[in-house]
């Protein structure tokens, strides 16, 4: 499929899963149909913006290493949720971890190219009443943006029940890095967040953010904008996020990355996570007929010397 746009959309079968493989002037996208979940995003002459392991597996039913799973109708471990999350399920303490979408067929429901752009629009195969164990009519899509400079990813709940219902989200991003050790993120100094590896304790980011060792942190009243800066690579990534207000950052450094499916030894020196969320206080309350969206619009910019 082309247009007079300089766009590219390739349907491609990589090993058991479905991708799309979307190009333009500027950029190069892969997204797979299970899990509605992107998996590589690059400029062309830059270094990738998304990372995908390189022992990433294509198989169906399995999560992917890398790219941008999509985190629904809970993120992390369900019993950490709140307890109108977890509510919402017959039983929270069989909840699979980061919800029940990851690794379900999608399939590509719209396409459009339009003012420079491409927007693709995923939605589950199936009605959502069919997931295990949570029981709810909420309907789950995705859109993916690519224009000139920018990806756009927005994943939108529609409640089509007639009850209200509680739900934590997240776009799982795996960013790529030159190197973890000299990486750093500004607009976090002075949050607050939760330390998992700590006990869950409370703490406040002093400084920017930067990485020495595993780390595990959910950030709480997030700024709109948050950048990577990453000096060897002369740039810094943006994420302006969209109706959210909660972030996580997530590094398994070296002993967990060595236990880490689809990862090689040293794959924790050129990823990090910074992933756009609904958790704990900014979880959606969505009434009856209501849709809430969470979006990240993610670009990068010259860093300079």
């Amino acid at each position: 499929m082309s247009h007079s746009l300089s766009l590219r959309v390739e349907r491609q079968e990589k090993d058991q899963l479905t991708c799309w493989r979307i190009g333009t002037a500027q950029a190069e996208l892969l997204v797979a149909e299970q899990g509605a979940q992107v998996l590589s995003y690059q400029r062309r002459g830059e270094q990738p913006l998304i990372w995908l392991s390189e022992q990433a597996e294509f198989k169906r039913g399995q999560s992917l290493r890398g790219g941008a799973p999509l985190c629904w109708p809970w993120f992390g471990d369900l019993k950490r949720s709140p307890q109108s999350v977890q509510a919402m399920h017959r039983d929270p303490a069989a909840g699979p971890f980061h919800g029940l979408v990851r690794n379900l067929p999608w399939q590509l429901q719209d396409i459009a190219a339009a003012d420079h752009a491409i927007t693709l629009v995923f939605g589950l195969t199936h009605s959502p009443e069919g997931l295990p164990d949570w029981p709810h009519q909420v309907t789950p899509s995705l859109a993916i943006r690519l224009d000139e400079k920018r990806l756009t990813l927005t994943l939108a709940s529609r409640n089509d029940g007639d009850q209200p219902v509680a739900l934590s989200q997240a776009l799982h991003t795996y960013f790529a890095v030159s190197d973890i050790h000299q990486v750093e993120i500004p607009e976090l100094a002075g949050c607050r967040y939760i330390d998992t590896l700590q006990d869950w304790s409370e703490r406040t980011q002093d400084g920017a953010l930067t990485f020495t060792g595993e780390t595990d942190r959910i950030y709480l009243g997030t700024p709109e904008l948050i950048r990577l800066r990453d000096p060897r690579w002369q740039r810094q990534i943006c994420l302006q996020a969209h109706d959210s207000c909660s972030a996580i950052v997530w590094n398994p450094w070296i002993d967990k990355g060595k236990r880490l499916s689809q990862f090689a030894d040293d794959a924790w020196q050129r990823m990090l996570c910074i992933e756009t969320a609904n958790v704990l206080d900014d979880i959606v309350e969505l009434a009856p007929g209501a849709q809430a969206n969470l979006g990240v619009s993610l670009w990068t910019e010259p860093l300079q010397a």
